[in-house]
């Protein structure tokens, strides 16, 4: 018979078909396109939206990826006009306008800025480059407040006597240099976490789209604010709000995110959750319990240093005997000295935090780590180790 297999199954054939931007094409029986199935208006402006959006969106990030976004677009917005108006006081910084300024002290001077910028910048990455991955949500907020910190030193330097506002301008370029490490590096690990299928390039490619449009508007508006607002109590004021709106929006951005890997804050989180009720928290709700500036850490820190002779003793190594680090205590102060060890991969660093803090041994077998991976949590990412680390290498004494 026609249109039976060999096998005896019907024929298969195309029903429908769905694009990238998530139109839907039917197909009749002879396989001939027949409509567009009818789609609400949010569909329909799908394929705009793909422009400024991942590839399957929503699908193909993080749920916190569109609470985050919208925050940081208005975040955004409210820094550009901020930094119109911060511009204007530098070229008046500069000289431009003035008859008594030259174009070679205007250079001199921006060559002296850009200079302590740059190494402002190599000096805070040897210093700080390894915390902010842990730390992403931290840093990229202190990122906004030293940026508006260096928006305000514009704004007064054209006020201030010469030195006075070299010191401003100087110091206006050791912040913004700040701002392009700690917001750079942040943004980066942010982006990894959003990605999902393996789109890191392209969601980071869209997100210079979307920071291109919301540049545009400012520049717009804030053209707007240039040719209206002059005196100086006027572009304080205007400033004042601004950049009050600008961190309110970037901090409720970083508030959204709701990291998988566990840091110090949120292993101290997790661990006094599950002390208390015996229920291990999951991302999201860490995310809602969690600090973003005004977190204090507990009295424990990895060692940095070589240990001095007595300062790890015999009874700290024999406790120490099937783990991957030794823990000392001296005046309520803990050092985790961590092991150099060979073998499979394990959260070493992670179970010497949570015995240095709560003096409970989660060992590899128990159901603590089969938990915390079940509820969503990164156990191969070492969140906790801000720091290079000394690594302690161990070996049996010689009787004598």
């Amino acid at each position: 018979m026609d249109g039976i297999q060999p096998n005896g199954d019907p024929p298969m054939r195309i029903l429908s078909a769905i694009d990238g931007s998530r139109r839907s094409l039917s197909y009749d029986n002879e396989g001939k396109p027949v409509a567009f199935k009818k789609e609400p208006f949010g569909r329909r402006i799908a394929p705009l939206m793909d422009v400024f959006l991942p590839v399957g969106y929503p699908q193909s990030v993080t749920p916190d990826y569109t609470p985050y976004q919208i925050y940081d677009s208005l975040q955004a917005f409210s820094s550009t006009i901020a930094g119109l108006l911060s511009s204007r006081a530098v070229l008046q910084g500069f000289g431009v306008g003035d008859s008594s300024s030259s174009a070679t002290a205007a250079v001199l001077l921006t060559v002296l800025q850009e200079s302590t910028g740059r190494l402002a910048t190599i000096l805070f990455a040897h210093r700080c480059g390894q915390a902010i991955q842990p730390e992403c949500k931290f840093y990229r907020f202190l990122a906004d407040i030293v940026n508006d910190g260096a928006l305000f030193l514009d704004i007064l330097a054209p006020a201030l006597p010469p030195y006075p506002k070299v010191l401003a301008l100087c110091g206006a370029g050791v912040l913004r240099a700040l701002c392009g490490v700690s917001g750079g590096a942040a943004k980066a690990e942010l982006s990894a976490h959003f990605a999902k299928n393996g789109n890191l390039a392209e969601l980071n490619a869209k997100d210079g789209s979307q920071e291109t449009v919301i540049s545009l508007l400012g520049m717009l508006a804030g053209s707007l604010f240039l040719h209206l607002v002059h005196s100086k109590e006027a572009v304080m004021a205007w400033m004042i709000v601004l950049v009050s709106t600008h961190l309110w929006t970037n901090y409720q951005a970083v508030r959204s995110v709701q990291m998988r890997t566990l840091n110090r804050q949120r292993l101290c989180i997790v661990v006094d959750h599950y002390q208390a009720t015996g229920y291990i928290l999951s991302p999201d709700e860490v995310a809602a319990k969690e600090k973003i500036m005004t977190w204090v850490s507990p009295n424990i820190k990895f060692a940095k240093r070589f240990p001095v002779p007595g300062e790890i003793s015999t009874s700290d190594l024999k406790k120490s005997k099937g783990f991957g680090y030794v823990i000392t205590s001296h005046n309520g102060h803990k050092t985790i000295w961590m092991k150099q060890v060979q073998g499979p991969e394990r959260p070493n660093a992670m179970q010497a935090w949570i015995e240095a803090y709560s003096g409970q041994r989660w060992r590899y077998e128990s159901h603590h780590w089969a938990s915390l991976s079940t509820f969503g949590w990164d156990l191969k990412t070492n969140a906790v180790e801000t720091s290079p680390s000394t690594r302690l290498i161990l070996a049996p004494a010689k009787i004598e």
